[in-house]
């Protein structure tokens, strides 16, 4: 069995490695997600008529009800046939913290690395072969980082196509880790 704390190096540097191949599919290759939302139609007059409500960051369901007794009644069939039907997240107004979000993403990188060295070192030797240990930390971060994300498109409706392609990219990180603990597992 490989001790966890001999798998600091590759956290580090598959998270590392991760953040820059993220940021280059997201900077780089701006086509890749430009179709993940949509532009609302009249998107000034929407916005105008939601702004008197004062809306506070949240997320949100429209038609909402408190519970199923609720749901089988003729008002709130009403409510669903007349639409819109959504989900809605509101953020706080003015420019999005990017150094923020970019930190946080690091530090999920970190933890997504971290499971996979942890689910690798208890179940691999120090003599384990470039492919167990390809298969152990590529799996593991592959599904940190992808298999949540499905349950959007399951039950909240988002478009297959965006959560395809948000597997891809998960592929892609889950190599890089792979490669990366493949790399500097400890001999």
């Amino acid at each position: 069995m490989t001790v966890l704390h001999s798998l600091w190096l590759p956290i580090l540097l598959s998270s590392v490695f991760v953040f820059v191949a993220s940021s280059m599919v997201h900077m780089a290759l701006q086509w890749w997600h430009r179709s993940d939302y949509s532009k609302l139609p009249d998107e000034d007059r929407v916005m105008d008529a939601l702004r008197p409500f004062g809306l506070p960051p949240g997320d949100y369901m429209v038609p909402d009800c408190s519970g199923s007794a609720e749901m089988r009644t003729p008002e709130f069939r009403e409510k669903l046939k007349k639409g819109p039907v959504m989900m809605l997240t509101v953020m706080p107004n003015g420019m999005m913290s990017v150094g923020k979000s970019l930190a946080l993403w690091f530090l999920y990188l970190i933890v997504v690395s971290f499971f996979a060295a942890y689910v690798s070192c208890h179940a691999l030797s120090a003599v384990a072969s470039h492919k167990s240990i390809f298969r152990f930390a590529g799996v593991t971060s592959f599904l940190g980082y992808t298999a949540a994300l499905w349950q959007m498109s399951i039950w909240y409706r988002r478009s297959w196509l965006t959560t395809i392609k948000i597997t891809i990219d998960g592929l892609i990180y889950g190599a890089i880790t792979a490669v990366t603990f493949g790399w500097l597992w400890p001999r």
